[in-house]
């Protein structure tokens, strides 16, 4: 802060700068400059402060946010600016119109003479801190797989009964019904009725939820209500309520609110509905779009069957229309003829095979009777053996008085041997 210091003369008026602005006159008026390091002087003595009010403004330049807070029972403005660093820790969906609590230092530049507040802290107050509560507890559901698509279940072509929880004579119940018996009017329903907000919501709709996903005959539930305020929702995003949602083996239809409404229900239902008579639309099938399917089904296979029969009966005109079929005994003409000539082709083979083969065993036999001993016999030679059946080979092997078989052409006779002979007797009896 500048210092002044009082130069006054005898006589004469005080230098500005010197005056205080509280001792200020006509005759000795304070400087501009005076003034505002007097104001800034007195606003630092502030330090923060915490504020309430609504955003009337919010402009992002250069990463830093200039805006205005407005008092929430007058027209009172303050202005702020929230620089980049300090925007990094505040909630991230802030915006114009949000209920907010900020602790602001109060800043006054000098040489402009312009006053604002520097925001070091800003958060949702009332509704604002319930949703960001629900925003943690949507990421942490999140990141436990309760929202993942690959868990939620398929709904039923068409339910046998639907399951509905909802408000005692409420207009959601009268849509979902008469939008549902309009698509399909055979449509059934097991209604179980719970409050739709207050302290009582949420136990009775976990109450009604278990008790139709315990029915046999509940193929799908549908969980709707009408609009309202965010604040009229939030037993819908409480998380005993999703939690049993998630565990239920009946697929689950959220029909809360309107378009815009998105409560911590409608991520983990297996559908969500925009409204209930959105849940009505989708929980059903139309019977007009579904008699017109089974109509355009039905003209395409009879389609279909005719062009087959056409084509059928064309090829089995064309297959009659052939020689073959036209005049079948030709065909076994032509092949009894061809069996004929194989047949008879067959057995000239045969003949002719066996006519060989018998030239064959015939050259056998004569070679055969050639080295045969019994022709050999037949010539007039003769075979002499011993008793124990020993060819003599040599004549030392039948001494004088051996008995000998002698075995001829025709049969054997017996015979005594009378000794060996000599060789030259018998060259003798040779030559003579």
């Amino acid at each position: 802060m500048t210092t002044f210091q009082p130069e006054t003369a005898p006589g004469e008026a005080p230098p500005a700068d010197s005056v205080h602005p509280r001792e200020s006159s006509p005759q000795a008026p304070t400087s501009v400059s005076r003034l505002n390091e007097t104001i800034r002087g007195f606003i630092e003595k502030w330090g923060f402060v915490w504020v309430e009010g609504e955003i009337t403004s919010w402009n992002l330049r250069g990463g830093n946010v200039f805006g205005r807070l407005k008092d929430l029972g007058s027209d009172s403005l303050i202005s702020f600016r929230l620089w980049s660093k300090t925007l990094q820790r505040v909630p991230g969906d802030l915006k114009v119109g949000d209920h907010v609590i900020a602790c602001v230092k109060a800043d006054y530049f000098v040489k402009q003479g312009d006053f604002s507040f520097t925001v070091s802290a800003m958060r949702h107050v009332g509704l604002g801190d319930q949703l960001e509560r629900l925003e943690r507890l949507r990421a942490q559901l999140r990141s436990e797989g309760l929202f993942d698509p690959a868990r939620k279940k398929p709904l039923p072509f068409l339910p046998h009964t639907i399951g509905l929880i909802t408000g005692e004579n409420s207009d959601a119940e009268k849509d979902v019904h008469r939008n549902a018996e309009l698509r399909w009017p055979q449509v059934r329903f097991l209604t179980k009725y719970a409050a739709v907000q207050g302290d009582r919501c949420v136990p009775e709709t976990i109450a009604a939820l278990k008790a139709l996903d315990a029915a046999p005959d509940v193929d799908v539930i549908v969980i709707a209500r009408g609009g309202g305020d965010p604040q009229t929702l939030l037993g819908f995003s409480d998380e005993r309520l999703v939690r049993a949602v998630a565990a239920a083996s009946t697929p689950v239809v959220s029909a809360i609110g309107h378009e815009n409404d998105h409560p911590l229900l409608d991520d983990v239902a297996d559908l969500r509905a925009s409204t209930p008579t959105d849940a009505a639309k989708r929980v059903v099938p139309d019977v007009a779009e579904q008699r017109a399917i089974v109509a355009q089904l039905r003209s395409r296979l009879t389609m279909r069957l005719t062009h087959r029969l056409q084509h059928d009966i064309a090829q089995l005109e064309q297959l009659r229309s052939r020689p073959a079929l036209r005049v079948p005994e030709s065909m076994l003409e032509s092949r009894s003829q061809h069996l004929w000539l194989l047949a008879a082709r067959g057995r000239d083979i045969i003949d002719r095979a066996l006519e060989a083969q018998t030239r064959r065993a015939a050259e056998l036999r004569a070679t055969l009777r050639a080295l045969s001993p019994a022709s050999t016999l037949a010539r007039g030679y003769a075979i002499a053996h011993l008793s124990d059946g020993v060819i003599v080979r040599d004549a030392s092997q039948a001494p004088s008085g051996a008995g000998v078989v002698v075995t001829v052409g025709r049969g054997s006779f017996a015979a005594r041997s009378e000794g060996e002979i000599a060789e030259s007797g018998a060259d003798d009896r040779a030559g003579g």
